[in-house]
């Protein structure tokens, strides 16, 4: 254990002359053969040379400081908590990341070019006698964690793009990387191509600021690479699932706050758990940028907030709700797949809507959470067929759940009139909102199915209902919709729309998720538009709402 202590320290040293001795117009070139020119001087322009950086394995935090003295090095900060290298430890070495306690220094360099730039120390303690010694002896041997890194300046979405694809032209593969939120920084990270000759095989683009929209294509790109290690994220992803419906079910995110760290003792004796288990939690959620964690404690980021219970726009039932019933159904989606049967059906004996409307408690929450997901209908309000109605018009929301999108709609048109069709049960939540929004004198609610589509509206709207249903099943609201319609009306229909070209979209998730628990599915557009003209309607205009929803503007056909 001494011996390979003191090779960690002769690599401190050496890392700390490289630094010294190296600057970005003569590192860029000995990294990416070939690079030079006009292409090599853009590159200087758009990135810094920073840090060469390491991965120790000191005997304890005492050993660490008394190796970087040896070196001239002086760290004047405490380590902060490394969420990139040790996931990736994780994943390479089959272990929790929880057990994995690496922190990152960043001992500053004096240069021979009076730059400022740093080594970067990650530092894993192994203690004699630790089970980590061979996670230890096995990164030592292969140094996976050893790179020299840029920084990028100007973090601009097109000068990032531009910086990977040059990478990537000259031979430097994708290599992984991540969003550390303690720091507030984006790391890319390239592997240099074979015929590289600075000693460093990896590089790595820092970019300060939350830049995860680019970093996914480009992890995209390394896990196609590794397909053995992308299998196992995805295979994990029901623990991302328990472990925000555990934190918000056990109240930890109501017990914590943005702007103060709490430390986990008073948190756990807040919320009535045990602390070392709710620490393990937390530093999973870390490593998701749920909460960060801070010298005193853990606090919550903007992510977090959105499960506190009273969040403006809290998700805390969508997390329940896809924590609880849900996921129970989930776990029958093969028996939906073979035969055709609905997997809620399959594990609860009856469908989800007569088995939520004989739980008042879980009705509450199946509304809740449909509300939640209500940033969707932010623009909806300003549709061009609600802004230019009538004075006095009526918009009938069927099928409204809790009155939230109609509530909205009312607010922002105080000229409109509203009237709320809904199962029995529901009605009665729909009328508390509509009260607690001072609009119970222009909304009228009914309780009825669909074939009580009141007649008489201007414009109608049909949100996330069809989705919950077979063809057959649309077509029949369809036509009890349009026998309701005067030859002036419009009908809106709020709806996650499949892709025609096969592209990423939440819609091709909660197609999966509506075909396991309602029997329901999503569309495409086309396919509604031919639901549409069987029910004697024609579509007319669709246009974007957030959360990849659409709203489709219907009329009567001719």
């Amino acid at each position: 254990m001494i011996t390979a202590w003191s090779d960690d320290t002769s690599r401190l040293r050496a890392a700390a002359d490289f630094v010294k001795e190296q600057d970005t117009a003569t590192l860029l070139p000995l990294l990416l053969p070939g690079l030079d020119g006009p292409e090599l001087r853009a590159l200087v322009e758009c990135c810094d040379f920073s840090h060469a950086a390491l991965l120790l394995f000191p005997p304890d935090t005492a050993g660490l400081h008394t190796a970087l003295a040896d070196c001239g090095l002086v760290a004047d900060t405490p380590p902060r908590p490394s969420v990139v290298v040790r996931e990736r430890l994780a994943v390479r070495h089959k272990r929790s990341a929880a057990e994995l306690d690496v922190g990152i220094l960043r001992p500053a360099v004096e240069c021979r070019d009076a730059a400022r730039r740093s080594v970067e120390v990650f530092a894993l303690a192994v203690p004699p006698g630790s089970d980590l010694a061979a996670v230890a002896a096995h990164e030592r041997e292969h140094q996976h964690e050893a790179h020299v890194a840029f920084e990028v300046a100007a973090p601009d979405p097109l000068v990032l793009r531009g910086l990977c694809a040059a990478f990537t032209r000259y031979g430097a593969r994708p290599d992984g990387g991540g969003y550390n939120p303690h720091e507030n920084g984006t790391v890319f990270y390239f592997t240099a191509p074979a015929e590289a000759k600075a000693g460093y095989r990896r590089v790595e683009l820092y970019v300060p600021g939350d830049h995860r929209d680019i970093l996914a294509g480009h992890l995209d790109a390394h896990r196609a690479g590794q397909p053995a290690e992308s299998l196992l994220r995805l295979l994990t992803g029901a623990w991302t699932t328990q472990a925000l419906a555990a934190f918000a079910r056990l109240g930890v995110a109501d017990a914590m706050a943005v702007e103060r760290d709490v430390a986990v003792a008073e948190l756990a004796w807040d919320v009535g758990v045990l602390a070392p288990n709710l620490a393990t939690l937390l530093r999973y959620l870390a490593m998701l940028g749920v909460v960060r964690e801070g010298r005193d404690g853990f606090r919550l980021t903007g992510t977090g907030r959105l499960l506190r219970a009273d969040a403006e726009g809290s998700m805390r039932p969508l997390a329940l709700m896809y924590g609880g019933p849900f996921y129970e159904s989930f776990a029958g989606l093969d028996h939906t797949v073979r035969t055709g049967e609905v997997a809620f059906e399959e594990r609860f004996g009856e469908n989800h809507f007569d088995h939520f409307a004989r739980d008042p408690e879980l009705a509450g929450l199946f509304d809740r959470s449909m509300a939640a997901g209500s940033r969707m209908f932010d623009p909806l309000p300003t549709h061009p067929v609600l802004t230019a109605a009538a004075d006095g018009a009526t918009v009938v929301d069927v099928a409204g759940g809790n009155g939230e999108l109609l509530s909205r709609i009312l607010s922002a048109h105080p000229r409109l009139h509203g009237i709320l069709l809904e199962r029995p049960h529901t009605v009665e939540a729909a009328r508390a909102l509509l009260d607690a929004a001072g609009h119970t004198a222009r909304c009228a609610l009914r309780a009825g199915d669909f074939a009580d589509v009141p007649a008489g509206g201007d414009v109608y709207v049909l949100s996330r209902v069809l989705h919950d249903w077979d063809d057959d099943r649309c077509r029949e609201i369809l036509r009890h919709c349009a026998r309701a319609m005067s030859a002036g009306a419009d009908l809106l229909v709020v709806e996650r729309v499949l892709p025609d070209d096969g592209s990423a979209s939440l819609a091709t998730a909660w197609d999966l998720h509506m075909m396991c628990n309602v029997g329901g599915r999503e569309r495409r557009a086309g396919h509604y538009a031919r639901l549409f003209a069987d029910a004697g309607l024609t579509l007319v205009g669709r246009s974007a709402l957030p959360l990849d929803g659409s709203v489709l503007h219907v009329r009567r056909a001719g």
